[in-house]
């Protein structure tokens, strides 16, 4: 583990390939997010103190992170250009290093000295390069980790992500590059879900059974969406692809959302998927690793709020084959994520972060329960879209 004054160092280099002025005076570690590792850093120039968030993008988990930097960009770029009037704080801009890139591999010399380079090689296992970013601290925001109890949040976080989705609406989503391949085809998830379970590398799926035959069970149903995408059902848009609540920034005073943050996985896909996957996160009764499975439950008052405030923005962009398949898409997208998590856990955990060695298993376990009360309270779910046309 790198030293704090190593690590400030290292911060107030990174600074200053993305041509900051200024001294780096504090810096502190956000514990957010199982992925990638964020640092909040402000800096001094003798006048004023800028404030940024410098990222480092795990790049085992994105394999093609200079494509993935391109496709936020163009992302960017295009919904400025559709909201020039935006103010400061509701826009997310990613500085550039001399070189014009939106991002900087940084290596390390023998004698401790950083330098950057031009390229990654992802394909070397011995790589030890480290891609980072840096961009603009959003001011007096803040953002929540759950809803529950917060039904206006919920709501106001539907409007924000329906929004998102507006935005891109006239955006040609065939542009961007896929930052983690097959990331929503279940069917390819599930083919390397169950193949995992066969080779059961490190010997753990005997304390994983019940879960393996869960997701055995459901096999058919996780491709439904798949299926609907090759019968030409479904329309391919730009979707955020991690939607949580804890992505979006709101005032700190008024909850009116800013701005939505961590693109990396913005490529093309369903509408589902982004409706999903705030639904498998907020609208339940307990946090996506809660070991009590009894408490993981969806809470249909809250999924009535994320709808109302998605359909706001949504409703007459989103054909009738795509509004039937939002609460498809919210059963379909936890049962995934049920797979991965527990898929991770069988190969050892090397894609989510874990705080504790069973933590992915118990991911696992808690979606799966909120999997099942999905499928009990699916009519409902699809009465209350109805409702909120």
């Amino acid at each position: 583990m790198q030293s704090e004054a190593r690590i400030k160092e290292k911060l107030a280099y990174i600074c200053k390939q993305f041509r900051l002025p200024g001294d780096l005076i504090l810096y502190r570690l956000i514990p957010n997010g199982h992925i990638n590792t964020a640092y909040y850093v402000a800096l001094y120039d003798g006048k004023e103190v800028r404030q940024f968030l410098v990222q480092k993008v795990n790049w085992y988990v994105f394999r093609d992170p200079v494509s993935m930097m391109h496709n936020i960009d163009l992302i960017t770029q295009h919904i400025m250009a559709k909201e020039r009037t935006l103010e400061r704080r509701r826009r997310l801009h990613f500085h550039h290093t001399a070189q014009g890139h939106n991002y900087l591999i940084l290596r390390e010399n023998p004698d401790g000295s950083y330098y950057s380079s031009d390229t990654l090689n992802t394909g070397d296992e011995n790589e030890t390069a480290e891609f980072w970013r840096l961009y603009n601290f959003i001011e007096n925001s803040v953002s929540f980790e759950t809803a529950e109890g917060q039904t206006e949040v919920l709501r106001m976080s539907g409007k924000a992500f329906g929004k998102f989705n507006r935005q891109l609406q006239d955006f040609d989503a065939s542009q961007l590059v896929e930052s983690i391949p097959h990331f929503h085809d279940t069917v390819f998830r599930m083919g390397t879900f169950f193949r995992t379970v066969d080779e059961d590398p490190l010997g753990r799926a005997a304390q994983a059974e019940r879960e393996i035959e869960t997701i055995r069970e459901y096999r058919d149903f996780a491709g439904t969406l798949c299926r609907q995408i090759d019968a030409g059902e479904l329309p391919i848009r730009v979707t955020h692809n991690d939607t949580k609540t804890n992505n979006i920034l709101f005032d700190r005073d008024t909850l009116d959302p800013l701005v939505i943050i961590d693109l990396d996985t913005c490529m093309p896909g369903l509408a589902c998927y982004d409706f999903g996957d705030t639904i498998r996160f907020a609208a339940c009764t307990a946090e996506e690793d809660e070991p009590d499975e009894d408490k993981m439950k969806l809470d249909l008052t809250l999924f009535r709020a994320y709808a109302e405030g998605y359909l706001s923005q949504m409703g007459d962009m989103l054909s009738e084959a795509e509004c039937q398949s939002l609460a498809t898409g919210a059963a379909v997208i936890t049962l995934e994520l049920a797979s991965r998590f527990l898929g991770d856990y069988l190969i050892g955990d090397k894609y989510f972060r874990i705080d504790y060695p069973e933590h992915n298993l118990v991911r696992a376990k808690a979606q799966l329960a909120l999997f099942r009360d999905m499928m009990l309270h699916m009519d409902d779910m699809q009465q209350i879209i109805a409702e909120c046309r």
